[in-house]
């Protein structure tokens, strides 16, 4: 039996031993320590509330899965198991099994790829265990009485194509069997009974929401099989309902009411990216084909995906104007080929940038795989056999809600060349699914401001310029909700240099009586003639607390609605105290009721669809967020399901305290200090200041416990650091010099507190903290180390580079995103320069290590090239440490293991005087390792 890790096994006792006290409570933190440590993740309850599974994951080893009846208590694990997925009626949990991570470090990269996830089905009555190699995919149905599996193509079916491509190589032959077409094994269990069935050769497959009735598509082209078969899941029968010979069978659904069969079919002997598919819609029952009027301008293709509505009413799908063959190039074969120009040139690599395109070129072919997927919705009408189409190349995208009459669409075509400086807008526009009429009802609005369809569909309700309104779609008449607050529905801390986005809406009111809306404080509930009042009676924005509505039970599709008179869970921040509360409001009426609050933080993670069950954590620095269960508005009475905080009492951990101060333009900061456990007043502590932009907002967040770009807390602090995390507040055109202000003045305050000591502050920041860090040391000697991970450097040469991730054009974030600089760099040459650190490096005088991934796919890495060049040359204390291979943050576990180790010992070089090691002093020569078998 292989032993589990320490809180795991206490986990699974059920004992819960305090050993705040104990000898071991002053255990420095090792790297092991942090490799070790478990996380819960995957939190997942079942519908009915009664079963409760997770996922335990160490920062470096294998996860373990871990369900608990919530009626018995009784616990069950599956080793390696992730992803949990729990059957309606919380009886059967499945998990995925992943490769043990020794076997994937030690094994080649062409041995990797057939390293696969298993799945793992437990039944939490037995305590049985059945494990299924090679899956692709599985769902339970509705009523929890089957489980379907869907497994990968076998390694045999694998190797025969292979052979084939071989085959058909030498004969100048395409494959007679495309793997986009080929199928694989699918398998249904009756999970009473414990008997299944399989049908091999399964290529698409579709379950009604009831999980009554089950669609399978089967494809095997040399055996001219091509079948789309319907099994009632409750009676077992099976029924062939469409079969063709000829015709290899795409997308595939059925309706919620057993009724009807939609599946998507074209040529089998066509290559499946030229081939045109057709559109079939069967009525099961009564076991005849509905026909489907064509459009020839427009087509539907192997993307092409069908999905009936919630009422099986209406059928969605896709369409294409046309469709196209897979581009391939001629190669050279003969002596001649060698000489023909049309073919030799079509073998160039060549990109054409044009002034006139609508994206950049990197941006374009980080879309291309995308938009070569894209297709069109359309809606049949099922009554009347109408089919209108929603959405085209101009207007791309639906908003696809449980509609019946309407829906809403954007598009950003207008406005794709502009994101370059601007960033990101779409115009919005309402369609009549009946005629396909369109309305546009909002222009160039800001992508983070989404509106919103009320679900009769009688209203949209949408933000702009710091207002709410209200749009009648059978008027057309606009409705400004907001105006006359006495409040602002804006967010109050944007520091952009853009329009302040808002602080978002709550749900509808039943029968579109009105709409929830938020301030940075209090909810308010308007009604559609344009009446409100505030459902918290304004003791948010007097307490500091921001109430947001939480709780909601989550559908598929459908828009959230709320009863007049019905009870609202909701979570409340207090922005000044920086804890967490759970609350009761009720609709309709002004007035909250404290359910639980105090100084933690709390963070709800799942309610029951079919109970008021709920499942949240609470936290604070020095408490791990363990799980709680309860009902919705009795969490005072929440049992704790978990003990992992287990772990953490072992350690030397500390605390976190809320300090405030003024910064030298009078403005009030706050900031979090993290104190050793043997802290001592009195006593001034080497301080490790990390930072990015809003920090106090973690006083009460448990510390990640893993090894990345970040300095991992509790292991500075069992070493006697003291970690302060000050609030950012910035001035658009003035980033720089701003964070400056906040970051000395925090330091400051910290020095004349008798918590610092001067000679030992160091600062370490990240991608824009990397930034920030890197223009501090400019501007300030305050600090006497200082480690910038991907930084910018220079503002001139970053402004036109490219996010490598994206392909998008770096401007847009100068000019209106978060490097704030609000003007272009040919308006405000000045600003670019004043706010670059690599224009001052000849002020430096503290030591600076630079980290930066090779293949940073946010910052072009160059701009760290640049801050080394430029300080080297400067005759300054600098070292540049490069990953090969990373991005932006580092991904491979022996990078982000060394990056901790390299960054521990620098700082314990310049603020506690420890030795330097060797690569500070003296570097590392380039080696090269003869490569492994």
């Amino acid at each position: 039996m292989k032993l589990l890790p320490l809180a795991s096994a206490m986990l699974l006792s059920g004992s819960v031993v305090n050993m705040a006290h104990s000898s071991e409570a002053s255990k420095p933190i090792t790297m092991q320590d942090v490799m070790h440590f478990e996380s819960i993740k995957k939190t997942k309850l079942s519908n009915l509330g009664n079963t409760l599974a997770y996922e335990i994951a160490p920062d470096r080893g294998n996860s373990l899965g871990v369900v608990k009846n919530l009626k018995s208590g009784q616990v069950f694990t599956v080793e390696q198991g992730s992803k949990p997925l729990i059957s309606h009626d919380g009886r059967y949990v499945a998990f995925d099994r992943k490769p043990d991570l020794l076997t994937v470090e030690t094994s080649s990269k062409k041995q990797r790829k057939k390293l696969k996830n298993k799945m793992v089905l437990l039944d939490t009555v037995t305590g049985a265990e059945q494990v299924f190699e090679q899956v692709k995919s599985y769902a339970f149905n509705e009523d929890s009485s089957y489980l379907a599996i869907w497994f990968e193509v076998d390694s045999a079916s694998k190797n025969q194509a292979a052979d084939k491509d071989e085959t058909d190589k030498k004969t100048e032959k395409k494959p007679s069997v495309h793997k986009f077409d080929q199928g694989s094994k699918l398998q249904l269990i009756n999970l009473e009974s414990g008997e299944s069935h399989s049908l091999a050769d399964v290529t698409a497959y579709a379950m009604d929401k009831s999980g009554k009735h089950l669609a399978i598509v089967q494809n095997n082209q040399p055996q001219k099989l091509h079948q789309v078969s319907v099994i009632n899941i409750n009676t077992g029968e099976s029924k062939v309902a469409f079969s063709r010979q000829d015709k290899q069978i795409g997308s595939v659904d059925i309706s919620d009411n057993g009724q009807w069969l939609a599946l998507t079919y074209g040529d089998a002997e066509a290559t499946p990216s030229g081939r045109v598919y057709q559109l079939r819609l069967i009525d099961v029952k009564a076991q005849q084909a509905r026909k489907v009027a064509s459009d020839p301008n427009w087509k539907l293709n192997r993307y092409s995906k069908v999905t009936f509505s919630d009422d099986s009413q209406r059928l969605f799908f896709g369409r294409v104007p046309e469709v196209n063959q897979q581009l391939s190039l001629k190669k050279l074969q003969t002596a001649e080929d060698l000489l023909d120009v049309e073919l030799v040139t079509g073998l160039r690599n060549l990109r054409i940038w044009h002034e006139d395109d609508a994206r950049i070129k990197p941006n374009e072919v980080k879309q291309f795989s995308k938009e070569q997927q894209r297709t069109y919705l359309a809606v049949l009408h099922i009554a009347d056999s109408n089919v209108v189409q929603l959405a085209d190349p101009r207007l791309p995208k639906i908003k696809l809600n449980d509609n019946k009459r309407y829906v809403l669409a954007s598009t950003d075509i207008p406005y794709q060349k502009m994101i370059t400086w601007a960033g990101f807008y779409r115009d919005y526009y309402l369609i009549d699914m009946q005629t396909g009429k369109r309305q546009r009802i909002l222009t160039q609005q800001p992508v983070s401001e989404k509106p919103t369809l009320s679900a009769a569909e009688s209203y949209i309700a949408y933000y702009q310029q710091g207002h709410a309104y209200l749009y009648h779609i059978t008027t057309g008449k606009k409705l400004n909700l907001t105006q006359g607050l006495p409040v602002s529905i804006a967010d109050e801390d944007h520091d952009y240099p853009s329009n302040a986005p808002s602080y978002g809406f709550g749900p509808w009111l039943e029968n579109d009586a009105g709409i929830l809306v938020y301030d940075k404080y209090d909810i308010w509930q308007f009604d559609t003639d344009g009446q409100g009042k505030m459902l918290t009676a304004g003791t948010g924005r007097k307490a500091g607390i921001q109430y947001r509505v939480e709780g909601l039970v989550e559908q598929d599709n459908k828009v959230a609605v709320v009863a007049d008179n019905q009870p609202l869970f909701v979570h409340g921040y207090n922005d000044r105290t920086k804890a967490d509360g759970f609350y009761q409001i009720k609709v309709g009426e002004q007035g909250v009721n404290t359910l639980m609050a105090g100084d933690y933080k709390l963070t709800l993670l799942g309610r029951a669809q079919d109970s008021d069950e709920i499942v949240f954590s609470k936290e604070r620095y020095d408490l791990f967020p363990d799980l709680y269960t309860s009902s919705l508005f009795d969490v005072k009475q929440a049992k704790q399901q978990t003990d992992l905080d287990l772990q953490r009492r072992q350690y030397s951990w500390g605390q976190s305290e809320l300090i405030s101060w003024t910064n030298s333009d009078g403005k009030k900061l706050d900031g979090v200090v993290i104190k050793p456990a043997n802290y001592q007043a009195g006593k001034r502590y080497p301080v490790l200041v990390y930072f990015y932009r809003f920090m106090s907002d973690r006083l009460h967040d448990f510390p990640q416990m893993k090894l990345n770009h970040r300095p991992n807390f509790p292991m500075y602090s069992a070493d006697d650091y003291v970690i302060f995390l000050p609030d950012i507040r910035f001035e658009v055109g003035y980033p720089g010099i701003t964070s400056v202000q906040a970051l000395t003045s925090g330091v400051q305050r910290l020095i004349d507190l008798g918590i610092a000591d001067p000679d030992a502050v160091g600062i370490q920041g990240h991608s824009w903290g990397g930034y920030q860090t890197a223009f501090a040391v400019t501007q300030t000697n305050i600090f006497k180390a200082a480690v910038s991970g991907a930084p910018v450097s220079n503002m001139v040469s970053a402004y036109s580079g490219i996010r490598h991730g994206s392909g998008l054009a770096r401007q847009f974030q100068y000019e209106t995103g978060q490097s704030r600089i609000g003007e272009s760099l040919m308006d405000a040459p000045q600003k670019y320069i004043e706010n670059s650190p690599i224009f001052y490096v000849e002020r430096i005088k503290t030591p600076m290590m630079i980290m930066f991934g090779d293949k940073d796919d946010a910052v072009p890495w160059e701009q760290g090239i640049e801050l080394y060049l430029a300080m080297r040359r400067a005759g300054k204390d600098v070292v540049f440490l490069q990953y090969e291979g990373e991005p932006h943050h580092l991904k491979k576990y022996p990078n982000k293991l060394d990056y901790t180790i390299r960054m521990k010992q620098y700082f314990d070089h310049y603020l506690k005087g420890a030795s330097a090691p060797a690569w500070l002093t003296d570097g590392e020569a380039y080696t090269e390792y003869e490569a492994a078998d």
